[in-house]
């Protein structure tokens, strides 16, 4: 086994750890500038590192300690002597550490009783519609030996479930997703199987919208760079980016993203989703390993599923986990090799999320930075939720952890997002970007980002990085930041089930039956507030939510409304499942500490 490690982790160093709290198994420490743990003392199998008398001892657990990115220090390059199993090191000072807390309080059993009997009596009365009611519908013929088109619980889940409250989706809009956003109002006179158009509008604070940093504007700076490039460049340039696409936009557009992300070099691409799913086939082939977060986007796992590479799953931000199929997988190489025979893997590529778009949670990227060095795998960081929304500077987990950019292979982002605007990026190694612009697919065949929309993001970024002159991209991110908190901390005082990372913008709010989801989505746009309702198959039966998003263009004044709203709503309809003290001191929202040294 050590010789099969050795080929597939390489060596293994310890790192010393100061300023680790390890006090409360609730909330996780992480040093800011390095790799630490973890829930407990001496859990998930790493060492704790303790102090005695100017000396550094690590207990080593599970056989293997972390390695660290900043200083990796052996035994060979520490100073000083070993006496008593210490090693003498020289005095350096406390590192800062940051404590990630995050919240995931269960249901009662009462409330989890309700939800599965609620919806297994609204499955019931759907399949006794339909065998009363036969739907009148396209019947499949001669498909011998081919899949079905059509998966029929999905059918029937559409028609007999869904359709009931389709109300509460798909709004159609006729405004600008900024702080407020206006709704085409609309009915239906046959359960929600059509819609007609009333004519009027309806204006609603928007809490639904990924609108993070407000530059979701039709006026300002912004959207004049985009309103002027057109009549530079018009409205596309009519090819792809190896196919005369390519206009001086995109230079300085990908040129500036590298800059701000403080990597070697950058790509852009015109759709997101196609970032991930167009471009990680070309990182990967059949004999490779790629380990995902089980609750990755759809984008991600459409392109881990494109190349043929051998997928493997871990629990979602567990690090335990996604060591143990590490250390499996490097030991027992690729499968369905000849008896006795061992083939290592090709590459081993670990693909996570900044921010968890459903969840509400943070990736413990210093924890995975250290395990992606120790087995000398590869690092896929996708930071579209988390670009522009997270860091003191607005620069992603990595600057929210304070983390080396260069640790992490591959940064992905969006710019859909905090930018207000359109398409995606990749970032790393001036290497791995020019094979990207050879053999990207979304570089050869899709056609290259528009020029009004590489106008905005270049205008957001030059904001961002105070190129403009003023403060009002710090002014932004500073301002989020102040605002999830409060609105985190205020939710939390009313007694509602919040999942999530506390400086995480996207605030689920558990609501777990169906009915309640309608109903609440349903009160909340006649109260002027627009959000969304996620539930089954959207998301485990278990975890139906109604899902805000914050922005910074939200003043305290529209918060506390909504605040007000959502606890009147929360009472009528019995939304306070939670069993937690509650800390009723009164949140001072000019008071609240952001990115505090």
């Amino acid at each position: 086994m050590e010789t099969r490690m050795e080929e597939g982790a390489g060596d293994t160093v310890t790192e010393l750890i100061n300023g680790v709290d390890f006090e409360n198994s609730k909330h996780q420490s992480v040093i800011s500038n390095g790799y630490g743990p973890y829930a407990g003392t001496l859990t998930h199998g790493y060492t704790c590192i303790n102090k005695k008398n100017g000396y550094t001892r690590g207990a080593l657990q599970n056989g293997h300690v972390l390695a660290s990115s900043d200083e990796e220090c052996t035994i060979k390059n520490m100073k000083g002597p070993i006496k008593n199993g210490y090693i003498k090191t020289s005095e350096k000072p406390a590192q800062k550490s940051r404590i990630l807390k995050e919240s995931f309080e269960p249901p009662t059993l009462l409330t989890s009783a309700l939800t599965h009997i609620s919806f297994y009596i609204l499955m019931f009365l759907g399949y006794l519609s339909q065998a009363l009611f036969p739907p009148k519908i396209v019947k499949e013929k001669n498909r011998d030996g081919y899949p079905p088109l059509f998966d029929r619980f999905a059918s029937f889940y559409s028609r007999y479930v869904y359709r009931r409250i389709r109300d509460c989706w798909n709004y159609p809009i006729c405004s600008v997703p900024g702080n407020e956003v206006v709704l085409k109002d609309r009915i239906t006179n046959d359960n929600c199987w059509t819609f007609e158009f009333t004519g009027s509008k309806t204006k609603c604070l928007n809490l639904a919208s990924y609108n993070y940093l407000g530059f979701a504007e039709n006026s300002g700076p912004c959207a004049e760079a985009a309103i002027n490039s057109i009549y530079k460049y018009g409205v596309t340039t009519g090819g792809t980016r190896q196919q005369y696409g390519t206009c001086d936009l995109h230079v300085e557009l990908e040129k500036l993203t590298a800059e701000f992300l403080g990597v070697d070099d950058a790509i852009t691409f015109g759709m997101g989703f196609a970032t991930n799913a167009l471009n990680i086939p070309t990182l990967v082939s059949p004999g490779c390993l790629v380990i995902s977060d089980e609750k990755n986007h759809a984008s991600l796992i459409l392109g881990i599923r494109l190349p043929g590479a051998t997928v493997k799953v871990f629990k979602h931000n567990d690090v335990k986990h996604l060591e143990q199929i590490l250390r499996d997988s490097i030991y027992n190489g690729q499968p369905n090799q000849p008896k006795g025979q061992y083939k290592p893997w090709k590459k081993i590529l670990i693909v996570v999320e900044g921010v968890y778009s459903m969840e509400g949670t943070i990736v413990r990227l210093p924890e995975i930075i250290a395990l992606k060095k120790k087995y000398k795998a590869y690092l896929y960081l996708d930071e579209a939720h988390s670009i522009g929304a997270m860091g003191k500077h607005g620069r992603g987990v990595v600057d929210y952890f304070g983390c080396d950019p260069k640790d992490i292979d591959i940064l992905m982002g969006t710019f859909t997002k905090s930018f207000g605007s359109a398409g995606g990026y990749l970032a790393g190694t001036k290497e791995l970007i020019t094979y990207l612009r050879q053999n990207s697919f979304a570089s050869k065949h899709a056609w290259a980002m528009a020029p009004p929309v590489a106008a905005q993001i270049i205008a957001v970024l030059k904001i961002l990085m105070g190129r403009d002159g003023t403060n009002e991209g710090q002014k932004r991110i500073e301002t989020l930041a102040r605002n999830t908190r409060y609105f985190r901390r205020r939710i939390e005082q009313m007694g509602i089930i919040i999942h999530g990372n506390e400086d995480s913008p996207v605030v689920p709010i558990l609501v777990y039956l169906y009915s309640k989801i309608a109903a609440m989505v349903r009160t909340l746009i006649q109260e002027k507030i627009a959000t969304v309702g996620v539930g089954y198959p959207a998301t485990p039966l278990m975890e139906g939510r109604i899902r805000i998003c914050l922005s910074a263009a939200h003043t305290k004044e529209q918060l506390d409304y909504a605040l007000q709203v959502i606890e009147k709503v929360a009472d009528e309809l019995g939304l306070k499942y939670s069993r937690k003290p509650i800390n009723s001191e009164p949140v001072d929202y000019d008071k609240i500490k952001v990115y505090a040294e």
